[in-house]
């Protein structure tokens, strides 16, 4: 029997996947969810998964390792065990994580087909792990779910093997699926202590582990012109830690830290907030669907989502102190109206990548 493997790892990846494993079960194409244990705390895996209503992974690992090149091995390991005990048609794997390339290369090398969610994505930036990552599954992907006209150019300059298919990205479809649901569902609004406040996160290891450019960034919070509210990632929560940087920032009046939120509190606070300051790229997306549309000011030095920033939503504005600060007074001030239109579609991303599975696998 002809089936497709969904494999998820992260918080972001189950997010982004949601639409698609909809998409599927409402068209009745034999599902295998798997989650490969890239995340294997709760909170931020297991909780996405149980707040969006998804089914419980039919297989799931907790993957422990300590540098870059032994999780992804172990991901591979694992992976090859189970795509050669299932022999699934199609693997669909989204974004750019360490589980979503080990997942990739597990299935190709097995001759199992490959389906790339969110493929073409360049930061052009090789510091960033994550840049690695996109390319090469990329590179084995035989079906390419492109999000916007510059996701295909990248691919087309690079001239990929695989088929291009322009589709938006899925995030959309989850902003719009999902937001009516955390407006009635959460209460995280009554655990935050300011009425106007700027939201903000900061997890990547260019950034978290580098103590310089953590201080620059807390440093700036605490100064800003607005109040911050912070959920702070497991990951910088133990950097700051290991500095003994953890006790000062919680005494901060300027900075509320919050523990790793679910996605629907999450989606609430991003319509709350006056704008966002973030490392993130898929919150650079979700900040331009059309029921949130807040300005982000992008602390890093590149950004592989250049069609926010071209649109107006976004803003690199880089790791120091002095510029991130300077950002956010000139965003408070001067207040741009966004579009009304996102740049990554209209939400029916799912739907399009799923009528495309089935043409080309004849389900």
């Amino acid at each position: 029997m002809k089936t497709v493997m969904v494999v998820v790892g992260t918080r972001p990846e189950i997010i982004k996947m949601a639409p698609v494993i909809r998409a599927l079960q409402k068209n009745r194409i034999p599902l295998t969810f798997v989650h490969c244990g890239q995340h294997y705390d709760y909170n931020m895996s297991q909780q996405f998964i149980e707040e969006l209503n998804l089914p419980s992974p039919d297989y799931g690992y907790k993957v422990k390792a300590y540098s870059q090149g032994a999780q992804t091995a172990r991901i591979i390991a694992q992976m090859e065990k189970l795509l050669k005990k299932t022999s699934p048609s199609l693997v669909l794997v989204e974004g750019d994580t360490n589980g979503v390339l080990a997942t990739a290369l597990a299935a190709v090398k097995l001759g199992i087909l490959v389906g790339h969610v969110e493929a073409g994505l360049r930061s052009f930036d090789l510091r960033m792990p994550e840049e690695h990552n996109r390319r090469l599954t990329d590179h084995v992907s035989t079906y390419l779910f492109a999000p916007t006209p510059t996701a295909e150019n990248n691919l087309k300059k690079e001239a990929v093997w695989g088929k291009i298919y322009v589709t938006g990205n899925t995030v959309i479809d989850a902003v719009l699926q999902h937001l009516p649901l955390a407006e009635q569902k959460s209460k995280i609004l009554e655990k935050v202590g300011f009425s106007k406040f700027a939201l903000v996160t900061a997890h990547r290891a260019e950034n978290v582990d580098d103590i310089v450019v953590l201080k620059n960034f807390l440093e700036a919070f605490d100064e800003a012109p607005i109040p911050v509210v912070y959920p702070m990632h497991p990951r910088t929560k133990k950097r700051l830690r290991q500095n003994r940087i953890y006790s000062k920032i919680k005494k901060s009046k300027n900075i509320q830290i919050l523990p790793p939120v679910g996605y629907l509190d999450f989606l609430v606070l991003m319509k709350k907030c006056e704008l966002i300051v973030t490392d993130s790229g898929g919150i650079q997306e979700e900040a331009t669907a059309p029921c949130i549309r807040k300005p982000v000011l992008v602390t890093r030095l590149s950004t592989e989502r250049p069609e926010a920033v071209e649109a107006g939503f976004a803003k690199v504005v880089g790791i120091e102190k002095r510029d991130i600060l300077k950002a956010i007074e000139t965003a408070l001030k001067n207040r741009r109206k966004l579009p009304q239109k996102s740049p990554y579609g209209d939400g029916h991303a799912a739907e399009k990548i799923v009528e495309i599975i089935k043409m080309e696998l004849s389900f």
